[in-house]
């Protein structure tokens, strides 16, 4: 599948709010969690997720540091309300990036800490 196609199937399940299919989701991400787990605090993360895209599907896994799983649109609407504001600023800046691993062959994962602040 050419990279635009995927990249449109991305924003409409990421961004325009559309259906993600959970058979996808148990097919290709299901098996990643003890993983992405170890992964997330290996590197100290706070949550991670990752997407995938497969014969015009697409399908989302979304870790917090507590352990909570959320999958497709749960998971889409917790990392809305994670980014807040810069949800959809984000996801237009990383769904190229996503379309071009996924065309490659490649799930993207993608680790998030979460900025604190400090009061000196």
């Amino acid at each position: 599948m050419k990279k635009q196609t995927i990249e449109s199937l991305l924003k409409s399940a990421l961004i325009n709010n559309g259906r993600m299919e959970y058979a996808l989701y148990e097919y290709e991400l299901e098996e990643m969690i003890v993983d992405m787990k170890i992964s997330m605090s290996d590197d100290n993360d706070d949550f991670i997720f990752a997407v995938t895209e497969y014969n015009h599907d697409v399908a989302m896994v979304l870790i917090e540091k507590r352990g909570t799983v959320y999958i497709n649109e749960l998971a889409r609407d917790r990392l809305r309300s994670l980014w807040k504001g810069a949800y959809i600023k984000n996801m237009q800046k990383l769904i190229p990036f996503f379309a071009q691993q996924l065309n490659d062959g490649e799930i993207p994962i993608n680790g998030v800490k979460i900025a604190r602040q400090f009061n000196a």
